[in-house]
């Protein structure tokens, strides 16, 4: 058995690492026999490296099995369905897609993570609900299955084990952008929840992760091949991250537009429903509940506009703890937000400084300015202040005059800075009509070979 300067010496000189030594790393991150330095080493040596695609999946499935790897009753066979995203700015897609997808059949073990840098957390956003808890065990998440059809839990103790200690030293040896390693972490999560279907919202833009199509599709590839490696039917999404999705950023307020989608509110966030539909219906396809994409979008579609889905979120609230009068209230077409969320001390709206016509929001800029004034945090474990934020007031492609506002901003003290207003003013880009020109976000669709 070789030693573990003999794996990194290997790895580093651009040796493959066969199945075994991929299993005796992880083993020894797994155990904490493996010192820091040298688990930075060999995460170095892979990102310098790279991995193949075998070696990718090895580390995947190893990565899997290093904890406990969830079981299902033999009657959910095929309906197990989830997604992963990889990172946006007002990304609340997750919190209507889940319950759309039980309201249609699906059981849907939602394993997700917390935000870190400009990007938002689906858990960050749930808890912003009082008494909504995102902890549960294995037994836990089965009950909830089978009693509402989705949930929406971050990793457990026993679950991936080796990912935590590998995510946690990727972040600061400047290695979280290697392929190999993020698809590691990504499938080797979702490979735990034995999942029958998985669909990757893959982003690329000024605001996601890759800025280009190329290189995010390139990773898009690697997800899905790793994912039919391990057993999954996996497709993928590759989707524009330029402006805001939907009209939110900040924790409550995406939470508050989620559930203004769910009551059948479609029309001022075109571009969120879209989204939905898109992953939804991908996913329905691909668990046999949809004869096809088309279909299955619609499907998910009416069960966002007609309520179904809506009264899934309900019940799930309350099977995480949420008290049932508390998701009641939420759930009423007449629901008082701010007054069960909470709302920031401070409000600032923005207005244009002259006439045109709406082309783009900067949402990478939004995302950092909110960031700072305490929606995100700056490293893990970070508290974070659920109701600051920020609102679109106007939506692309509407005809604006000057004075008009068109961002209003929810802070507790400190104000924003002069220089935070006006990076927020330099996110707005106005032109003429003959210069708008619609965009949709879903670019293309990787399905497996």
């Amino acid at each position: 058995m070789s030693s573990i300067p003999e794996l990194i010496q290997k790895k580093r000189d651009g040796g493959k690492l066969s199945d075994g030594d991929i299993r005796r790393f992880v083993e020894a991150v797994t155990s904490g026999s493996i010192q820091s330095c040298q688990t930075g080493a060999m995460l170095m040596a892979i990102w310098q490296r790279g991995m193949d695609a075998r070696e990718t999946a090895s580390l995947t499935e190893e990565m899997m099995r290093s904890g406990e790897v969830m079981s299902w009753p033999p009657e959910w066979a095929g309906l197990l369905a989830d997604k992963h995203s990889t990172g946006g700015v007002g990304d609340k897609v997750s919190l209507a897609l889940a319950p759309a997808l039980a309201a249609c059949g699906c059981k849907v073990p939602m394993i997700s993570g917390r935000g870190l840098a400009h990007t938002g957390g689906t858990l960050d956003k749930l808890e912003s609900i009082p008494g909504f808890d995102i902890h549960r065990s294995a037994e836990q998440v089965r009950a909830i299955l089978s009693s509402v059809g989705c949930c929406i839990v971050g990793q457990t103790e026993t679950l991936v084990p080796a990912d935590r200690v590998l995510y946690a030293a990727r972040d600061v040896t400047a290695t979280v952008d290697s392929l190999p390693l993020i698809t590691g972490s990504i499938i080797s999560k979702k490979g735990a929840e034995s999942l029958t279907a998985l669909v990757l919202d893959v982003k690329f833009g000024r605001a996601a992760l890759y800025k280009d199509l190329g290189s995010a599709k390139e990773l898009a590839r690697l997800l899905v091949q790793t994912g039919e490696l391990l057993g999954i039917r996996t497709a993928a999404v590759l989707s524009r991250m330029d402006a805001v999705i939907g009209r939110s950023v900040g924790n409550s307020l995406e939470v508050i537009e989620a559930l203004q989608l769910l009551k059948g509110d479609c029309r001022h966030r075109p571009d969120l429903m879209e989204l939905v539909a898109a992953l939804g219906g991908l996913l329905l396809a691909m668990t046999g509940l949809a004869a096809d994409r088309s279909e299955g979008a619609e499907k998910i579609s009416r069960a966002v506009t007609g309520g179904a889905a809506l009264l899934k979120f309900r019940a799930m609230m309350e099977a995480q703890g949420v008290a049932p009068e508390t998701a009641r209230a939420l759930c009423a077409a007449d629901a008082d937000y701010f007054k069960i969320l909470g709302k920031a001390r401070h409000r600032l709206d923005l207005t244009a400084d002259r006439d045109g016509v709406l082309l783009d929001v900067d949402g990478l800029v939004l995302a950092e300015v909110v960031h700072k004034l305490g929606a995100g945090r700056s490293e893990a474990g970070q508290p974070v202040n659920h109701r600051v934020g920020a609102e679109l007031l106007l939506s692309l492609g509407q005809e604006v005059s000057k004075g008009t506002p068109w961002l209003r901003v929810h802070y507790e003290d400190p104000a924003p800075s002069s220089d935070q207003v006006e990076r927020l003013q330099s996110a707005l880009v106005l032109g003429s009509a003959a210069e708008w020109r619609k965009q949709t976000l879903v670019q293309e669709v990787l399905l497996p070979v």
